[in-house]
């Protein structure tokens, strides 16, 4: 039976999580929604997965709210389901980065959609980051992109400060995974003066859905935070699994993990 898994995400004030964590629970909690869920007072994060049916209603209960009629969402397709059971979590931040200049609530970067990342990112005067961690790049990013080498996305300032300049970078675009990490991101970026920040509407995973391969500039797999490990171009799940020593992703063919030199 096909999985229908759909992550989303929206930076809107909650004035009561815990409310909205039972809400949640109680129209998911019934097995047949699994995934992950994070509420904070800046908004809510998700990566869900059930029959396609349960997601649309899922989706429609959720836009039915105010504060998410807008809710954005990408869907991809499994054979089975990459998650176990259904977590609903509180947390102080929907993406950790600490540092509350960045609002993606007051300002944030300009949104490049996936058919035109390819022209911005090819010009000259662009320098292209990758917001991911060290582990995520490694196993696919898109040419050129520079690697902030972070364990962390909390490290990502301390990047910004050591290797970027807004008298000197004065073009910066940015990408991550399906795209929060870059609101938080350009939104840091601009608190520190960078006068032109750019990031990848819908992240990785809308420019792998959206372009052709024999049109990308994506190369390698993307890292997915669930079972499926990494997914390739068409959202279709990639080659890597997951070391079962260190957690960190490992090609099917390595044999042996580079990381904790333990087996797959």
């Amino acid at each position: 039976m096909s999985v229908t898994i759909t992550a989303f995400y929206k930076f809107v004030a909650i004035d009561n999580p815990e409310a909205l964590r039972e809400a949640v629970f109680a129209h998911c909690g019934h097995g047949a929604i699994m995934g992950t869920i994070l509420i904070a007072p800046e908004g809510i994060n998700a990566t869900i997965a059930g029959s396609d049916a349960a997601i649309r209603s899922t989706l429609a209960w959720l836009r039915a709210d105010p504060r998410f009629a807008d809710l954005v969402s990408k869907e991809s397709y499994a054979d089975e389901a990459p998650f176990g059971h259904l977590r609903v979590k509180i947390k102080r931040e929907i993406v950790t980065l600490r540092r509350p200049e960045a609002d993606p609530s007051k300002q944030v970067g300009i949104y490049v959609p996936p058919e035109q990342w390819n022209e911005l990112v090819s010009r000259d005067d662009v320098i292209v980051v990758d917001t991911r961690n060290t582990y995520e790049v490694g196993i696919g990013t898109f040419k050129g992109a520079i690697d902030p080498g972070t364990s962390a996305f909390s490290e990502f300032p301390d990047f910004v400060g050591a290797n970027l300049d807004p008298s000197k970078h004065k073009r910066v675009a940015m990408f991550c995974t399906g795209g929060i990490r870059c609101e938080k991101a350009s939104a840091y970026l601009l608190s520190q003066g960078f006068p032109e920040v750019y990031h990848l509407e819908g992240g990785i995973l809308k420019y792998l859905e959206t372009i052709p391969p024999e049109q990308s500039l994506w190369q390698g797999e993307c890292f997915v935070f669930d079972e499926r490990v990494s997914l390739k171009h068409g959202v279709r799940p990639g080659t890597h699994v997951m070391c079962r020593s260190c957690g960190l992703p490992l090609s099917r063919d390595a044999g042996q993990c580079p990381t904790c030199s333990a087996g797959e």
